[in-house]
């Protein structure tokens, strides 16, 4: 009977959620979330509907987790790709560029977080922890004076992983209300800004 519970459908496995999460990309991404249904992203996963419901309760639940899951992997690329403050400005430009690709997921992320700014929001601890996670990630690349002199004179690590955000988070809303909008130029535009150049000293 144990070894029917481990081998089952409901099994909560790593690479089942996996599975659900890129399933409900797919759909949200395909056919909005509101028209997306929690049964086609279970057939898409090969699974049940009941079997779905055992690791995700509901469709909110399931989009704060594909939004989750886009994070992670766009820190790890960004880690593998940014090895100089030469390539952040490149990189944000490439990372707009793939957000565009996929308008229905940019505009569910803006949507969940202005709901989630509401304590009560099942979303709520993820968004906060999120950017609390994003701003120390940030800031902590700046452990020593060399690299904190990079930063333009007076603005602080702190101040600039904030900004960042801001800006990010700004120019794909602008986006979404106007996809005409160049929004690479302006996030590359904003690392000169940000960043003393190399030759400074030159």
């Amino acid at each position: 009977m144990g070894q029917a519970r481990a081998r089952g459908p409901y099994a909560k496995t790593p690479a089942r959620r996996a599975e659900i999460v890129r399933a409900a990309r797919d759909s949200f991404a395909e056919r909005g979330y509101a028209n997306a249904s929690l049964r086609d992203i279970a057939e898409r996963a090969g699974i049940t509907h009941a079997g779905l419901l055992h690791h995700f309760r509901n469709k909110e639940e399931l989009l704060a987790e594909v939004l989750s899951d886009r994070d992670s992997e766009e820190w790890q690329r960004g880690l593998a790709e940014v090895d100089s403050l030469d390539r952040l400005g490149p990189y944000l430009g490439e990372l707009m560029r793939h957000h565009q690709e996929a308008p229905e997921l940019m505009r569910l992320w803006i949507e969940l977080a202005a709901a989630a700014s509401r304590p009560d929001h099942p979303a709520h601890t993820y968004f906060v922890e999120r950017y609390e996670r994003s701003r120390a990630q940030f800031a902590d690349g700046f452990p020593d004076e060399t690299t904190r002199g990079k930063l333009r004179d007076g603005v602080s690590p702190q101040s600039a992983a904030a900004l960042f955000q801001a800006v990010l988070n700004g120019l794909q809303l602008q986006w979404v209300l106007d996809q005409d909008l160049d929004i690479v130029g302006p996030v590359t535009d904003f690392v000169r800004l940000l960043f003393e150049p190399d030759d400074a000293e030159g």
